[in-house]
């Protein structure tokens, strides 16, 4: 995708789709992420691995607005040089799409790009054991690789 946009006019910019949606029980607002203070709330602690994607493929960011906010569910715009996007994440599983649930699928991810979408639900759940197994391994992440 990056490759992609790369590739294009140097003026031109994309519009983008962004959906996270992934169901979380009741342990979730008890727990610090659901603390505003501890993780920033749905918007930073469930999207922020999107933002920085959306930050390698499309640039810098130039604007950020938050049009809907609550203790489950987080919406908004971001222009960064080469996109606009909107995006919408939940954790309330009434804002699955009825395919997911029909295939008792707890989470959807979906990116649509010029009404292109690609949908990426599958393939995530254990990425974090394995971060932090290269780790424990010595193969992981170190300061430079963040900054």
């Amino acid at each position: 995708l990056r490759d992609k946009v790369q590739a294009a006019r140097a003026d031109k910019v994309f519009d983008v789709d962004l959906t996270y949606l992934t169901s979380r029980g009741k342990w979730y607002l008890k727990s610090w992420k659901g603390v505003d203070k501890k993780s920033g709330g749905v918007a930073t602690n469930i999207g922020v691995h999107f933002y920085d994607m959306l930050h390698f493929i499309f640039g810098k960011i130039v604007k950020n607005e938050v049009h809907y906010r609550d203790e489950k569910t987080a919406s908004g715009y971001l222009e960064y040089e080469r996109a606009r996007v909107r995006w919408f994440l939940s954790i309330d599983a009434n804002n699955l799409p009825s395919n997911a649930v029909k295939g008792e699928k707890l989470t959807y991810r979906s990116i649509t790009i010029e009404n292109e979408e690609l949908e990426f639900s599958g393939g995530f759940t254990d990425l974090h054991t394995q971060s932090y197994q290269r780790i424990l391994e010595g193969k992981g992440y170190g300061v430079e690789e963040n900054r």
